[in-house]
């Protein structure tokens, strides 16, 4: 069974799916905010990184998606809400793309679209490079944070990010959440998405938001953080907390 942690007791009842920076603690600091006696949360750690860093792969979104469905049944979960981060976007709509009549609500925060990445010839280098590199890996979080947070935060991240996953396992993740095109098949997905995005992240923009989520889902919904970059749990965490908890009880459209 993959490594994961679960949070809370309540009937509402969703996977959560982190980024390729971290592991599940990237979401630790909401967990004061959120209403234990309401949702469940299953905070999953992919192959490679936090408690499954020692399960060997395939790294890549099918993956991620088959082994959220087992963690699912072996929590005894016929159907279930979808939270993904980043990367963990991407690997939720493999998840509804694979599984749809399993899943329910879908909640994208700062997200990967199903298609490639179009990344250009430096920004494609600049990600391969931190694989190996450290101040690669700051200065892809500064960046994407809008280059206005404390250096020792970005400095931080970074180095856990490091403690947290194998080399591997972090590039190949890379490959596939870049690489990877599925797009035909998620386009028309009918589940309920609320899709989050930080106003200062520079990687996962507003704009580039509504041409791949909002344009391809018919039931999608934009929620723009103002006070956000591309870690809006971390930098807001009561605030998704409170996105959370009304969009998958429904308290919101």
């Amino acid at each position: 069974m993959i490594g994961y942690s679960l949070y809370g007791r309540g009937d509402t009842q969703a996977i959560v799916l982190h980024g390729w920076f971290g592991d599940w603690t990237v979401f630790e600091p909401m967990l004061p905010s959120i209403d234990e006696e309401r949702l469940t949360l299953a905070f999953v750690d992919y192959r490679g990184y936090g408690k499954s860093k020692a399960i060997d792969g395939p790294f890549d979104m099918a993956t991620i998606a088959s082994d959220a469905v087992a963690l699912a049944d072996h929590l005894g979960w016929e159907r279930f809400h979808l939270i993904g981060h980043s990367m963990g976007g991407k690997a939720a709509l493999r998840v509804a793309v694979d599984h749809p009549n399993r899943v329910d609500r879908i909640i994208a925060v700062t997200p990967v679209w199903a298609g490639k990445v179009p990344f250009d010839e430096a920004t494609a280098a600049v990600f391969k490079g931190a694989i190996d590199e450290p101040a690669l890996r700051e200065a892809i979080l500064r960046d994407t944070t809008g280059g206005r947070l404390p250096q020792a935060w970005s400095r931080h991240l970074a180095a856990h990010s490091l403690s947290t996953s194998t080399r591997r396992a972090f590039g190949s993740y890379l490959e596939s959440w870049t690489g990877e095109d599925f797009a035909a098949e998620a386009t028309g997905l009918p589940h309920p998405t609320l899709v989050v995005v930080g106003a200062h992240d520079r990687g996962v923009t507003v704009d580039a938001t509504k041409a791949t989520w909002l344009a391809s889902l018919p039931n999608a919904t934009l929620q723009v953080v103002g006070e956000a970059g591309h870690y809006p749990m971390l930098e807001t965490p009561p605030q998704m907390a409170a996105l959370f908890e009304s969009f998958l009880t429904g308290q919101s459209a």
